[in-house]
């Protein structure tokens, strides 16, 4: 009895801890955890409300609702608001909000040297006064009808001047959750805060969790290994996760306008005539079905419809070809004429770029189409307005003011529309307010500024016993305040971030006896062939090296993009972009970035990277943890599968089974292995439930845990070089099985077996060695398509991210420390020739 009630409390136990922690995909990564310093939606999207909480913050509607201000008075004609704040608030570390704090957190917005993307947004503040510990007066020089708007983003969220300088990595605020740990490249996790000022959260610990591959999203969510799906990227599968009764659905709608943009400086696009003929020629239905697989709003006019003030004028440009021609002809465009359409990477704008460009060729418009990387489309798009048309998703709220800006890249100047601009933000009335939005999408769709296509739909998935988790928010925000598991949750597996086991130093063991294996054959090619010709080889490494870093820092400065347009996004303020830029140390000469560059390579410092903010050795080293035992592993695993069946095909050439062997070989180079991978996962991740969909649980899970979330990847990678390893030892076997002294081992009675092992492999090593180190060199930074697939925190991630974002001090240092991996195994390689081959070992043979 009293042996059937433990079992029961601890069932009960681990019952209750795993309905206490969850865990949520999302694609993107942010680049730091600081709203204050970066406009990524990522990090809005886990920490905002949940981490960090503004003065006011925006209902489902767009209005605006208290936070941490439980009210205000706006007087003086919109000229003074008058905020009284929460009592017995208090943040994470344990500073007390106050008057202060909100003084401290406006002031360091809006400060000249402030790199806060949005801090144009208070440029009419004229002074912050603090009235009494829980009273703040915010003063303007002229009205600002937004200013309550702009307070709810996550810019302007509340900081402690304790805390606020290392928020890009440990955020530190007033929610109902703790910032715990970020796994960069992996996953962000927080707890509880059991002092929240407001009603508790019910979770314990969650744990946001990075999957940027659509299929992987897709095995993760059928595996169990997430919880939820926050923006789910495969909208042609969301359909089965709702016919799934183990899951709930939420398909809504989001703050980002997609629109065909149009440059009208291009004098065909200048001409209003034939910006609406385009609006009649596109037919959005097709292209929210073709692009989105159905999901998304038609909007007529750049304003979300879940806003009050949204009017659907959607009916203004119906679809209708023969009055779009009719439209062309008028405007002397009678035979049509030709444009180019650059697209960015995402799916929504290459899919609906091809349906775009079939539409418009129905009306005479010829379209050649140009798909561009995030950052040349920056460049080239956004920056240097080189484009014609392009496909694209404004994400900020409240952005229809990117219209009154002359040097915008649409090329869009009417007075008209900037007295309207000017007219909403000079009043403080709701109603006077409403109408003027009103105006506002009038006067975009009449003048037909771009083709708006559709608001961008929001696609979340989640367990049907995960309850109050809210996603439908202005900022996209995973709302966790009142999220809970229901009482027939069941246990789901541990996600290996609670293991008590200590954290192995494996790199630094396997370091060190690496380099001691290494120091060894040196010292032993040294005593046999000289000091001086170890010296020759080291100085040619050394050479390499330096004429590498050189080559290499070329070639990433001449890359188009801006790495700080990048990070600030399309409506970051110019001052803010200015500062980021200096404190990165972009403003430099680039000969000098190159010097200051080497001259901390060789003091073992690689710098800062642009993105994250942290030195590039501690990324390095953190993907390394993944990257390196990954690449043994599957090493390993190829030269253990690759031995036997070039012995046995050797030993058995011309016969059935070496026919079979070859033809297996045949088809290992044949598949992909991202492919093998995929059929792994659904087999034993999704089908069976043997082993997670993907990730890494970090190697303070314990050895084992670390290895078993390294098998699939690792197999996945093996297979297709222990077919080619296998191929070149049959081939170097068949070889040296018509030389001579194998000829004589056979006189003297050697059985097929001893020559292969003791004759013929030896000699048949040095190719098999040399395409043993090209492996490994290929295995450690090659598998970034693996590491997709599995969602892995790997190396190869790492360096595609960072070409990706432009972060060009990660590029540099990351190739540099693989062109020293390639090399030096190759110097190894080399030197081990003389262990493998007996006749290598005289001087004039080496």
């Amino acid at each position: 009895m009293k042996r059937g009630l433990i079992t029961a409390l601890l069932l009960w136990a681990l019952h209750a801890q795993a309905a206490d922690r969850v865990v949520i995909g999302m694609q993107l990564e942010p680049p730091i955890l600081d709203p204050t310093a970066n406009p990524a939606a990522a990090i809005s999207e886990i920490l905002y409300g949940n981490v960090f909480e503004g003065l006011v913050q925006f209902a489902g509607d767009g209005s605006v609702v208290p936070r941490l201000a439980a009210s205000w008075d706006i007087s003086d004609g919109g000229l003074t608001y008058l905020f009284h704040l929460r009592h017995g608030v208090h943040f994470h570390d344990g500073s007390v909000f106050d008057s202060a704090i909100v003084k401290f957190s406006l002031d360091r917005a809006r400060e000249p040297g402030s790199v806060n993307p949005q801090k144009s947004r208070l440029a009419k503040i004229r002074a912050v006064d603090i009235v009494d510990p829980y009273t703040v007066r915010i003063l303007l020089d002229q009205r600002s009808g937004g200013l309550l708007q702009s307070l709810a983003w996550g810019a302007f969220v509340m900081v402690s001047p304790r805390s606020a300088a290392a928020n890009a990595v440990q955020p530190i605020g007033t929610g109902p959750f703790r910032f715990s740990e970020w796994r960069r490249g992996d996953s962000v996790t927080l707890v509880r805060n059991a002092e929240y000022w407001g009603t508790l959260g019910r979770l314990g610990e969650v744990t946001f969790k990075f999957i940027a591959d659509p299929t992987a999203a897709y095995a993760a969510l059928m595996a169990g290994d997430v919880d939820a799906f926050s923006n789910y990227p495969a909208p042609e599968s969301f359909p089965q996760f709702a016919a799934d009764q183990r899951f709930e659905v939420f398909a809504g709608t989001t703050e980002m306008e997609t629109v065909l943009a149009l440059n009208e400086r291009v004098p065909p696009l200048g001409n209003l005539g034939v910006r609406r003929a385009i609006s009649y020629a596109l037919d959005r239905r097709a292209i929210i079905d073709g692009a989105m697989y159905g999901y998304g709003t038609p909007i007529g006019s750049h304003f979300p419809p879940r806003n009050p003030a949204y009017l659907d004028l959607t009916g203004v440009y119906p679809h209708d070809a023969a009055k779009a021609k009719a439209l062309l002809a008028a405007a002397g465009y009678a035979h049509g004429f030709s444009l180019t359409l650059k697209l960015p990477p995402p799916s929504y704008a290459r899919r609906g770029g091809e349906i775009v460009a079939a539409e418009l060729a129905q009306i005479g418009i010829h379209v050649a189409i140009e798909n561009l990387e995030w950052a040349q489309w920056l460049d080239q798009v956004f920056t240097r307005h080189d484009f014609d048309m392009s496909i694209v998703g404004h994400a900020e709220p409240m952005d229809y003011d990117i219209y009154a800006r002359d040097d915008y890249y649409f090329g869009y100047s009417n007075p008209e529309f900037k007295a309207l601009i000017a007219a909403l933000d000079d009043t403080v009335d709701a109603e006077r307010r409403r109408v003027l939005l009103q105006q506002i999408q009038r006067k975009l769709a009449e003048d037909a500024v771009n083709g708006f296509l559709f608001q961008y739909p929001r696609l979340d998935i989640w367990n049907r016993h995960l309850q109050g988790l809210e996603f439908d928010n202005v900022l996209g925000v995973v709302d966790l305040s009142r999220a809970h598991y229901d009482g027939a949750a069941g246990a789901r597996r541990s996600v290996g971030n609670d293991a008590d086991a200590a954290r192995p130093h494996a790199l630094r063991i396997a370091g060190g006896v690496s380099s001691a294996a290494a120091l060894v054959l040196c010292i032993f090619v040294a005593r046999r062939f000289g000091g001086a010709y170890l010296a020759g080889r080291v100085s040619v490494l050394v050479v390499t090296l330096l004429a590498a870093t050189a080559i290499v820092f070329v070639i990433v400065q001449v890359v188009p993009g801006d790495p700080v347009r990048y990070m600030m996004g399309l409506q970051a303020d110019p001052g803010a972009v200015a500062a980021t830029r200096h404190q990165l140390g972009l403003d430099i000469a680039p000969a000098q970035r190159y010097f200051r560059w080497i001259g901390g390579l060789l003091h073992g410092d690689f710098g800062r990277s642009f993105t994250y903010r942290i030195p590039v050795g501690e990324l390095i080293a953190e993907r390394l943890q993944v990257s390196l035992p990954l690449a043994v592993f599957a090493l390993l695993l190829s030269t253990a599968i690759a031995f036997p069946i070039g012995l046995i095909s050797a030993a058995r050439r011309g016969r059935t089974s070496d026919l079979v062997l070859t033809s297996g070989l045949q088809l290992g180079l044949a598949i992909p292995n991202f492919w093998l991978g995929m059929l792994l996962v659904m087999l034993f991740a999704v089908g069976l439930h043997w082993v997670s969909a993907g990730g890494f649980p970090g190697w303070d899970a314990g050895f084992a845990a670390g290895l078993k979330a390294l098998t699939l990847p690792a197999i996945a990678l093996a297979m297709p070089q222990a077919a080619i390893l296998a191929r070149v030892l049959r081939g170097a076997l068949i070889d040296t099985l018509h030389e001579d002294y194998i000829r004589t081992a056979r006189a003297k009675g050697a059985g097929e077996w001893q020559v292969l092992r003791r004759h013929a492999l030896p000699n048949a090593l040095v190719p098999v060695l040399t395409i043993v180190g090209m492996q490994f060199s290929f295995l450690l930074a090659g598998g970034v398509i693996i590491e997709n697939v599995f969602f892995l925190p790997g190396l190869g991630r790492l360096v595609f991210q960072a070409i990706v974002q432009r972060d060009l001090i990660v590029v540099q240092s990351v190739v540099i420390v693989l062109v020293f991996a390639v090399v030096t195994v190759t110097f190894l390689v080399d030197l081990s020739y003389v262990l493998a081959n007996p006749r290598l070992r005289t001087p004039g043979a080496a």
